[in-house]
Parts: structure tokens; C-alpha cells; sequence
């Protein structure tokens, strides 16, 4: 495991929202929303460059509390890399699974396992078509759709 890799973050075309417990990131250029938990959002916001992952193992057993394996790191990393949060290529996780750092984390890290889950958001284009109808006071009521109804659309 290489202690050097210090992976960057994306952070441009990125919304962010945080929520309690978890951060909710928007990829703008891929329409893609995604739910980091708390240990993925803190493994996230430590990949700024300068932070290795023995630094971002070290500082997340800090604030949990928990002693946490560098593999549940790289697990975060690694599951931030496919989604395209994190810009620096990321270290293989060396076909490690889940499975497997738990049986090497024990227990007190089930906790800590990051999950990252995503959710691809409709386009423009994709949202302005979904004002439907069946009657034309059905698409008075709805913003930003027309105001007749033709079938089970609202037209103009």
C-alpha cells in the first residue's frame, strides 16, 4: 500500500449540500447526484492533495473514535474515483472487498464502512417533458408547463 498517494478531490462543477450525517454532492457535468455517508464525505473533503491516506486514516480514527484500517480509506477512494469525485487516479484497492476489510477492520469498523450512492437526475430537456394531463386545468396547475392538454401532455 503506497503511503505517498495523496488524492485531489474534484471540486469545480460540483454542488454541494451538506445534510446531517451525510454530504450530498451534484456532478453538474454528469447529471449525477451523490449521497456520500459520513465516513465517505469525511474521506471526500480530506482528498485535497496534500493528505495521504495514512493522514486521512489517521484523522478519521481521530474523530470516530475508532482505530480505522487504511483499506476502508482506499475503499472510499476507490468507490469516489468510479463516481468521478476524485481526480488524482486512484490506488487499486487490490481486488479487496468488503467482505474482506471487515474481516480485517473487526467489527468496530462496521461504522466506518463508506458508502457512496448515486442517482442520475433527469436533464432540462428530460424534466420539461414530464407535465402531464388529462384535462387542460390539470396543466394550468402545473409551473412551467403549457396550458392545453393533448393526450396525456400539456402542449401549447
Amino acid at each position: 500500500m503506497e503511503k505517498t498517494f495523496k488524492p485531489l478531490a474534484k471540486k469545480e462543477n460540483i454542488v454541494i449540500q451538506e445534510a446531517e450525517g451525510e454530504v450530498l454532492v451534484y456532478d453538474l457535468n454528469t447529471n449525477q447526484a451523490h449521497c456520500l455517508n459520513s465516513t465517505a464525505a469525511f474521506v471526500w473533503q480530506a482528498c485535497d492533495g496534500s493528505n495521504s491516506v495514512g493522514a486521512i486514516s489517521s484523522a478519521l480514527a481521530e474523530k470516530s473514535g475508532k482505530q480505522v484500517p487504511q483499506e476502508v480509506v482506499l475503499m472510499a477512494i476507490e468507490q469516489l474515483r468510479e463516481k468521478d469525485l476524485v481526480e488524482a487516479a486512484a490506488l487499486a484497492t487490490h481486488g479487496t472487498s468488503r467482505r474482506e476489510v471487515l474481516k480485517r477492520a473487526g467489527l468496530a469498523a462496521m461504522i466506518a464502512l463508506p458508502i457512496v450512492a448515486s442517482l442520475a437526475a433527469p436533464t432540462s430537456v428530460m424534466a420539461s417533458t414530464s407535465c402531464t394531463c388529462s384535462t387542460d386545468a390539470d396543466c394550468q396547475a402545473q409551473a412551467g408547463c403549457e396550458q392545453t392538454c393533448s393526450g396525456a401532455l400539456c402542449v401549447a
